[in-house]
């Protein structure tokens, strides 16, 4: 893909994600990784409903600005998960609500932020990390997300919103959409005692479709208590 259509689709995607309320304001960033080890990211204070191609932040491989405006302030978050996700080609950040209110939920596993609800937020999400609450900027953060090791494609951060790579930037987007409506049905779903997929219906899963998913210490959630 030419850097051109990158840009527009870097717009055209941002902008869907703002007309469906998944992040609202200037809230959320993207990123496209390029072939040379540089970046193309949406801007700092940049609505993702109203994103200029020409105006794009463009980054070294160093992470300095080549051309268009200043680059979000989260580009050390989008930068560690490049770092460790080797087949990374994309980051979607948002301030999705039902993702930010499962952030913030006593019961959360940090190693597996929600339960296997579904097949398909296990096939797209695989497992989701939780990590602590940083003020939306801090370069600690990006050392949070090294710490996991590259094992996880989708991260909540505390408090904040969620952040997805993906090895395009469609699969990104389709990723972080799926842990929001996943998000919705637990809180939908929380004190109701619901049934979660068994570990056999999960290891098919993650035999038949390939799935890479990180151990994370013991069997998935059991509900928690209303």
């Amino acid at each position: 893909m030419t850097e051109a259509k990158i840009r527009e689709e870097i717009c055209r995607l941002g902008r869907s994600l703002f007309e469906r309320g998944l992040t609202p304001g200037s809230s959320g960033n993207i990123s496209v990784k390029l072939d040379d080890g540089g970046y193309i990211v949406s801007p700092t204070n940049a609505s993702l409903g109203s994103l200029d191609p020409d105006r794009l932040s463009r980054l070294g491989a160093d992470g300095k600005l080549v051309s268009g405006d200043a680059p979000t302030k989260e580009v050390p978050l989008h930068a560690a998960l490049y770092q460790t996700r080797g087949a990374a080609r994309a980051v979607v950040h948002l301030h999705s609500t039902h993702s930010v209110a499962l952030s913030m939920l006593p019961e959360i596993d940090p190693r597996a932020a929600l339960p296997p609800m579904t097949p398909y937020y296990l096939m797209k999400c695989g497992l989701t990390a939780l990590v602590p609450y940083y003020r939306p900027g801090d370069p600690a953060v990006a050392d949070a997300i090294k710490g996991l090791a590259g094992k996880y494609s989708s991260v909540l951060l505390a408090n904040h919103g969620p952040v997805v790579s993906g090895d395009t930037l469609e699969a990104a987007v389709f990723a972080i959409e799926e842990l929001e409506e996943t998000a919705k049905l637990y809180l939908l779903l929380r004190g109701l005692n619901p049934r979660y997929l068994s570990p056999q219906q999960v290891a098919d899963l993650t035999k038949t479709f390939g799935l890479e998913l990180p151990e994370h210490g013991h069997s998935p959630h059991t509900p928690p208590s209303s």
